[in-house]
């Protein structure tokens, strides 16, 4: 019951988000003088409507976004009324329409930012500084109790190949910063890692520091069945082990501030979020062949797009196993990616409009200086051809990854 509870709640927060992005889009035209004709929430058949001024609002029955009437939006627009051309919006100066048609995304942006501070007081942020490889790990340890010296994932001592972890059996503990092993320094977990598969089974030195204090300790590895490190998949080879894993509370991975550091830190989380989303957007054509893979019968890869489908899925699954946090952060990811998607210069998103109307001003600037006449507006007529492709594209797209979502959704627990 949570889980569906959670999904609705994720698909309810989408609704509003792109109900302000609508709004966001009203104000600024009505603030600057252009006529503003419908503000609705949701598609298809009008549940109920109202009019306030020149203005109808109101709620349609299919939730899946919302949209906003402004008159005169190009100059081919044929439903503007006579009275209604000095206010139609292809007329208003190039900074206007910039900022009318990028106030979309402001508000998506402003409600992550937003989100992302309350988060950052309350649940805390990601550590941005959290290692994501071993590379980037220290060589700080965790003991284990038991290693298996054949590749199984549960462990007991005495059963099976279960044996004591060489690493307890010579005193190591769980804080312990190993620097050297044999005559190997060491600085990090994936060198300790190599290091210790690199001896021969048998009394190791192992050179740690601990409290401060730099000893050398005795471990007798232990010649185990591994894959290579690189390869979880790959074929099983005799290796050293000491049952050691890095020591992940060195680092913390998520972090509270108060109110006054929430600040710079929203800033840091918001810059990792737009680098991350140009990089997701980049990979989209790669993750395509994967996305295909996963609606045929295939592992779905965490790593493949999803849609507002998949996005509520995984909302439903963090309120249902309690957190939050992720909820939380799924949400402000989401509208990072909105505004920046809805800010690439294509129709027919709001980055299309803005950037014609730019290259109408740059071209009648470059057609001034060379003393001609202005060329005067873009014929939205003639990029109707690109429009339905971008729309044909993006529409497949959505298909498949709303397919995906459905079929073989990526489950976080």
């Amino acid at each position: 019951m949570l889980y569906w509870v959670g999904v609705a709640a994720f698909a309810a927060c989408i609704l509003v988000s792109v109900s302000l992005h609508e709004l966001g889009h009203m104000i600024t035209a009505k603030r600057f003088g252009m006529k503003v004709t419908r503000y609705f929430v949701g598609f298809g058949p009008t549940i109920f409507s109202f009019h306030v001024g020149e203005t109808e609002y109101g709620l349609k029955a299919i939730p899946l976004g919302g949209f906003c009437k402004i008159v005169g939006m190009t100059p081919q627009d044929d439903d503007v009324d006579p009275a209604d051309e000095p206010r139609a919006m292809w007329r208003f100066p190039v900074w206007k329409r910039t900022i009318v048609m990028g106030a979309g995304s402001f508000t998506h942006f402003l409600l992550a930012i937003v989100a992302t501070w309350i988060a950052a007081m309350t649940i805390g942020l990601q550590n941005l500084d959290y290692p994501q490889t071993a590379a980037q790990e220290s060589a700080q340890i965790r003991v284990s109790d038991c290693v298996q010296l054949t590749n199984v994932p549960d462990c007991t001592v005495g059963q099976g190949s279960g044996v004591a972890a060489p690493a307890k059996a010579a005193g190591l503990q769980d804080g312990d910063v190993v620097t050297q092993v044999g005559t190997t320094p060491v600085s990090t977990f994936e060198q300790l890692t190599n290091a210790i598969r690199a001896q021969k089974p048998g009394l190791t030195d192992f050179t740690i520091t601990r409290n401060g204090v730099s000893q050398t300790v005795k471990v007798d590895l232990k010649s185990a069945q591994r894959p290579p490190i690189d390869n979880p998949n790959g074929a099983l080879s005799s290796v050293a082990v000491a049952g050691v894993a890095w020591d992940n509370t060195a680092v913390p991975a998520i972090i509270k501030y108060n109110a006054a550091s929430a600040i710079p830190a929203t800033g840091d989380y918001a810059w990792y979020l737009v680098k991350n989303t140009f990089s997701a957007i980049g990979r989209v054509p790669q993750r395509i062949p994967a996305l295909w893979h996963s609606i045929t019968g295939g592992e779905r890869d965490p790593d493949t797009p999803i849609s507002v489908v998949g996005a509520s899925r995984i909302g439903g699954e963090a309120l249902q196993h309690g957190v939050p946090e992720v909820f939380l952060s799924v949400f402000i990811a989401l509208n990072v990616f909105i505004g920046i998607f809805n800010l690439l210069p294509l129709l027919p998103v709001d980055g299309g409009h803005i950037a014609i109307a730019w290259y109408e001003r740059a071209r009648s600037w470059i057609y001034a200086r060379m003393r001609r006449p202005d060329p005067g507006r873009v014929d939205y007529y003639k990029l109707m051809p690109l429009t339905y492709a971008v729309i044909l594209i993006g529409g497949a797209f959505t298909v498949l990854t709303v397919t995906a979502d459905i079929v073989n959704p990526i489950k976080l627990f």
